[in-house]
């Protein structure tokens, strides 16, 4: 099987080694560097990767791995596209080859968006950016998905236990064009589902309030937007955005809908709980962060934060024990929410604080 590795770069000299010792199992790594001014082009060269230089202009990210597509040769087998700031585990491409098969499509593979301050991993969902050579195109300016174009109907997805691709991105790099990127994505497909909630996300961001209440709200009114996960979302942001207004009776109704609209989900019942803690609603902060510790398997798609799978929902726990009197049950998830966070200095005085009440009381 032939594997290529292609990507689009630009000023990421700094990621070129690690980047290509990562990539390394593949058989060929192509790369577009669409204008780098620090030399991107000359390191990935040194270490093996086929490189072309070219500008994407004007930007847009379809448009950019599109044409990296173009640049992989026509006898590869399958294709994998990452960015150079990820980084494959090693023994990538053998749990790749154990499970492709004649005619399949794409791979399914773990990915860790994002890591916490202690090295643990934060944001972890499943995506699919390894296919077939032939029948994809990517679509969208920004936050671009790939889209079958061949003929007749794909192969399947596969699902490739053992590959993980890990994101360290660098963390003073500008994201300030990805709004007017959305604001265009939505303009050229207004009916598209999945842009309005991430364009509303986005200025949830911007923290222009009405402008993501208003663009939620025109996503939840889309007959295509019928993905649960994706609608609780949007609901949990307008309830964010209503609660920076001072509507906060409107933003706790929004907190209900989305944990109706998604209960199989963690974080509509955190966002509850943290909203009810504000609130002063200890008995609510029970009930609501109990229903989320309840689920207990952590989704696969990218409707995922990781504050719902660490110490918040205990430590919203303990502080509803401690304020309605209830010491042990509040050292208890003391305890538990700093397993979660071991190195958190304010969890560990918590845990302390109360030891000793419960020792001296």
């Amino acid at each position: 099987m032939n594997i290529a590795v292609y990507a689009i770069s630009r000023d990421e000299a700094k990621f070129a080694d690690r980047w290509m010792d990562s990539m390394g199992e593949a058989d060929r790594v192509v790369v577009l560097d669409t204008g780098s001014a620090d030399g991107t082009p000359d390191r990935l060269k040194a270490r093996g990767a086929e490189v072309t230089v070219e500008e994407i202009a004007p930007w847009r990210f379809d448009r950019a791995r599109n044409r990296s597509l173009e640049l992989v040769p026509g006898d590869v087998d399958v294709c994998v596209c990452t960015d150079l700031d990820e980084v494959f585990r090693p023994g990538w491409r053998s749990a790749l080859e154990r499970v492709w098969v004649p005619g399949a499509s794409q791979a399914r593979y773990r990915y860790t968006w994002s890591f916490q301050p202690d090295g643990s991993e934060g944001v972890v969902f499943w995506q699919e950016k390894i296919h077939a050579r032939r029948g994809f195109q990517w679509v969208h300016p920004v936050h671009e998905v790939l889209r079958w174009t061949g003929a007749g109907r794909p192969g399947p997805v596969v699902t490739a236990e053992g590959v993980q691709l890990d994101h360290h991105p660098d963390p003073g790099k500008s994201r300030g064009q990805y709004l007017p990127l959305l604001e265009l994505s939505v303009r050229e497909d207004p009916e598209d589902d999945r842009n309005l909630h991430y364009l509303g996300r986005e200025y949830l961001f911007h923290r222009r309030w009405d402008d993501c209440i208003r663009t939620l709200e025109r996503h939840l009114a889309l007959p295509k937007a019928v993905w649960k996960d994706e609608r609780a979302a949007s609901m949990r942001f307008l309830a964010r955005a209503f609660a920076q207004k001072g509507e906060r009776r409107e933003a706790l109704g929004w907190h209900l809908r989305a944990a109706a609209e998604a209960p199989h989900l963690r974080e509509p019942w955190v966002d509850l709980a943290r909203f009810l803690y504000e609130e002063g609603d200890w008995d609510g902060v029970l009930w609501a962060s109990q229903r989320a510790l309840a689920l207990r398997e952590r989704p696969r798609t990218y409707i995922c934060e990781a504050e719902a799978w660490g110490s918040l929902p205990h430590d919203l726990r303990c502080q509803a024990f401690y304020h309605t009197g209830r010491t042990a049950q509040a050292l208890e998830e003391a305890r538990l929410a700093l397993a979660c966070s071991p190195g958190d200095p304010r969890l560990a005085g918590n845990a302390a604080l109360l030891e000793g009440l419960v020792r001296d009381g």
